[in-house]
C-alpha cells in the first residue's frame, strides 16, 4: 500500500495515496460566508473549484504556528475536496502489517491505525471517515 506522509503542527499523518489526486502548493482561498467552521473557502485549480478544508479542525489538533504551505487535493465518492498541510513530506510503500490497528472511542473512528517506524509514528486515517463526520 502507498500512503502520503504529511505534517499538522509537529504531527505526522498518512493518508492512502489511491485517494489523493494530487499535491500542490498553497494558492488563493476564496471564503464562502456563512460556511461551516471547518471550510476554509473554495479554489480554482485548473478550472475545477473545489471546496478547501481546515484538516486542523477535522483532526482536532490546535492550529500551528508555521504556515500551511500545502494543499492535498483528494478524491472521494462524489468530489474532489482539499485540505491544507504544514508540509508534505514522503510519499512511502509500506507492508499492510506495518498497520496497527488501535482502539479508538467513535469520536476518532477515522484512525485506520498506526505506521510505527522505527524512528517514529505515523498516524494513518481514513480521509472519508474524517471528513464525513
Amino acid at each position: 500500500m502507498q500512503v502520503v506522509v504529511f505534517k499538522v503542527n509537529d504531527e505526522q499523518f498518512a493518508v492512502e495515496a489511491s485517494k489523493v489526486q494530487s499535491i500542490n502548493d498553497m494558492m488563493e482561498i476564496t471564503k464562502v460566508p456563512k460556511s461551516a467552521v471547518y471550510i476554509k473557502g473554495l479554489i480554482n485549480l485548473r478550472g475545477n473549484i473545489i471546496s478547501l478544508l481546515d484538516i486542523n479542525l477535522l483532526l482536532e489538533i490546535e492550529q500551528g504556528t508555521l504556515t500551511q504551505e500545502n494543499i492535498i487535493i483528494l478524491n472521494l465518492a462524489e468530489e474532489s475536496v482539499g485540505v491544507t498541510v504544514d508540509q508534505v513530506d514522503e510519499v512511502l510503500e509500506i507492508e499492510e502489517d506495518l498497520v496497527e490497528k488501535v482502539e479508538t472511542d467513535k469520536k476518532r473512528g477515522y484512525i485506520k491505525g498506526v505506521i510505527n517506524f522505527k524512528d517514529r509514528i505515523v498516524t494513518l486515517i481514513d480521509i472519508e471517515k474524517l471528513i464525513k463526520k
